[in-house]
């Protein structure tokens, strides 16, 4: 969970250690000097620690090495200024230290403990500044005991920037990691307190301005962001005076046999629900009795092939299509989402139109470099594997997803707990919802509908894909406990209405 308000798009970069480090040294070099920082960031460490234990409750501050260290031992002598017993424990020793943390060091007035794996943890509130988002290396060894020591004593831990043993970038343990109750970062998030398992770590995050200006941004062409809406919201369509159902596009979603029906009116339903103006399912004829039954502002119309269903799309005023959710895999649907692939209606791939390409996955990237407009891939991790096998071992999810989406000249929606949407070009969105109910059968049919359905009203494609995956997470999570794929498409007015432009 994110503690912040996010305005603009600047609000929603998210940088890697190495563009944090960037940013620092653009900030210094631009006259603020480093020992300021350092004490900006502390005094941010200090206020949120002051606030999680009562007044006069004894804290113990883990130090390391580097400038994480050196915000530590700021924030311990601004909490013993307020009142708090504080004992600090430094990794190495202190004549070691180096710049900036060792300036803050010097500050510092009290006992420094050597860090031991036997320390003494009795405290209120542990604040962890080990390490940072800037750990190059595993933690093993005394400084792993120690950290899980720390893990098993349940005092709640504040970590400073990302909890200790926590990739900035990738999100992974590296050996071992703290798990915090809080985290507080500074200028801007990083990669690793979104991906999983580090957000679990990091627990509740804050993000603390210590004064480096927005500016120093431009240069970084920071091309991952947070996905929240200030990233689409000026894209979104929206229903204009005087507009009719035939200006807000027409989605289609290829249905699959009769006992498979279910997923096509799962997306159809969420196409419609997200505002396009029409929604036709094609089917198979045996399975248009089925699907006339259950669907009532949705049409349905046979297309028996791939041959019936290019003819479909012949009308250009079918401008979305999508296919996938209970289509079935094999030669049929390869064929059906060639046909799609070369009609003039935006496509979105899901499901079994991704794994009928497993064998083949060139064929189907060549088809979409050849339509010139990217289509939109929501695979999630098995169906991924298929397509991109020496990519799925990467441990770095947001450069697997961006090197998937160059390959294929697709949008790729890699979903999961932590989605990122990635586009050719390099740019990508991460998604920071925390929506565990979305964790059951047909809510992937559900997004992949609401995607189509933001194609058809012409959105681009990255900004549909992105807007797409924080609507869902929104509508789960206004819901909660005992949501169903069915309830999704229901939430959606609510979601879009707080949405909607003022005035």
């Amino acid at each position: 969970m994110v503690k912040e308000h996010l305005q603009s798009l600047d609000d929603l970069a998210l940088l890697t250690p190495d563009e944090m480090g960037r940013a620092d040294r653009a900030a210094i070099k631009g006259g603020i000097c480093g020992i300021e920082l350092m004490e900006n960031a502390g005094r941010a460490v200090a206020h949120r620690a002051g606030e999680m234990c009562r007044f006069g409750g004894h804290v113990l501050v883990l130090a390391g090495p580097g400038n994480n260290g050196g915000d530590g031992f700021v924030a311990a002598r601004l909490l013993a200024e307020r009142g708090h017993p504080v004992r600090l424990a430094l990794l190495g020793a202190p004549e070691k230290l180096v710049g900036d943390a060792a300036l803050a060091a010097s500050r510092w007035h009290g006992e420094v403990e050597p860090l031991r794996p036997d320390l003494d943890l009795e405290a209120e509130l542990i604040v962890d500044a080990l390490f940072g988002a800037g750990l190059a290396r595993e933690l093993r060894g005394e400084v792993a005991a120690l950290v899980e020591r720390v893990n098993a004593c349940r005092v709640p831990v504040l970590a400073v920037d990302l909890p200790s043993g926590i990739d900035g970038r990738t999100g992974k343990v590296r050996g071992a990691a703290i798990l915090a109750a809080e985290s507080v970062t500074f200028f801007r998030a990083k990669p690793g307190h979104l991906l999983l398992p580090g957000r679990l770590h990091a627990g509740r995050l804050s993000v603390a301005d210590i004064g480096i200006p927005d500016e120093v941004l431009r240069p970084l062409r920071i091309r991952l962001c947070r996905n929240a809406p200030p990233l689409w919201r000026d894209a979104l369509p929206w229903p204009q005076p005087g507009g009719h159902k035939y200006s807000r596009g027409h989605a289609v979603v290829v249905s699959g046999p009769a006992h498979q029906a279910g997923a096509a009116r799962l997306a159809a339903r969420a196409a419609l629900r997200i505002g396009a103006g029409l929604v036709s399912v094609a089917a198979a004829p045996e399975a248009v009795p089925v699907l006339a039954s259950q669907l009532t502002a949705v049409m349905i119309k046979p297309a028996a092939d791939a041959a019936a269903l290019a003819e479909l799309l012949s009308d250009t005023r079918l401008n979305a299509v999508l296919i996938g959710p209970g289509v079935g895999t094999g030669d049929a649907t390869r064929a059906k989402v060639l046909a799609c692939l070369e009609s003039k209606a935006a496509v979105v791939l899901d499901a079994d139109a991704l794994t009928s390409f497993a064998a083949a996955p060139d064929r189907l990237f060549a088809a979409i470099a050849k339509r010139g407009a990217p289509a939109i891939l929501t695979p999630h991790d098995g169906e991924f594997a298929r397509l991109f096998p020496d990519l799925a071992d990467n441990e770095d999810k947001v450069e697997k997803a961006r090197l998937a989406a160059a390959r294929s000249r697709a949008i790729l929606l890699l979903k999961g707990a932590d989605t990122v949407v990635a586009a050719p070009d390099g740019r990508a969105s991460l998604s920071a919802a925390d929506a565990p109910f979305l964790a059951t059968a047909g809510t992937g049919d559900v997004l992949a509908g609401m995607a189509a359905g933001l194609a058809a009203q012409a959105m681009p494609a990255f900004e549909a894909a992105s807007a797409a995956v924080w609507m869902h997470g929104e509508a789960a999570r206004s819901f909660g406990p005992g949501l169903i794929s069915e309830d999704l498409a229901d939430l959606l007015p609510k979601v879009l209405a707080a949405l909607a432009p003022q005035g």
